[in-house]
């Protein structure tokens, strides 16, 4: 160990599929959660599957960000195109994952909830895509400042799945 160096004894981040590890053990809660929740002697109730799956994404994701908000915030506005302009949206976006999360649990308001969830996610997705585009470095804020993901198209993924699941979730009602 090289004891000019201060940082010599930490270790390397993870790259590769490794660095997203938390989340897809994460991903895999939920699955397996909403799998159990909803797996019937008749079959799955998959539209009820989305909204438990999108309840528990939205629950976990935004609790992760609310340990740590003012982290979370700088690191959100480093590539949100919303969060860059306004710096409050860092702070209120935690929040609107959490409402998200219980209005799915909660079955209320299924269409307005649907729709938000695309509009808020939709919109997340460009600021992702916008630095993709650039090629620029910057951890996902995803799961706000205590795990370092990387932001990447794994970070799109997720935010699109959400749109895709709630703009199916509209088409089944």
């Amino acid at each position: 160990m090289n004891m000019s160096d201060p940082h010599s004894h930490m270790e390397a981040e993870p790259t590769g599929l490794r660095a997203y590890y938390p989340i897809f053990l994460i991903a895999a809660y939920i699955i397996l959660v909403a799998s159990i929740n909803n797996f019937h002697a008749d079959g799955m109730d998959w539209h009820h599957w989305m909204s438990q799956f999108m309840a528990g994404f939205f629950l976990v994701f935004s609790a992760f960000k609310l340990l740590d908000i003012r982290g979370f915030a700088e690191g959100y506005a480093t590539y949100d195109l919303l969060a860059k302009r306004v710096h409050a949206y860092g702070f209120i976006y935690p929040f609107l994952e959490l409402a998200l999360g219980i209005l799915y649990v909660g079955l209320w308001f299924p269409v307005a909830t649907d729709i938000a969830t695309i509009i808020i996610m939709g919109f997340s997705s460009l600021g992702i895509i916008n630095s993709l585009l650039k090629k620029q470095k910057f951890h996902c804020a995803c799961l706000g400042t205590l795990l370092k993901v990387p932001l990447s198209s794994i970070t799109l993924i997720e935010d699109l799945t959400m749109v895709v699941m709630a703009a199916l979730s509209l088409m089944m009602r």
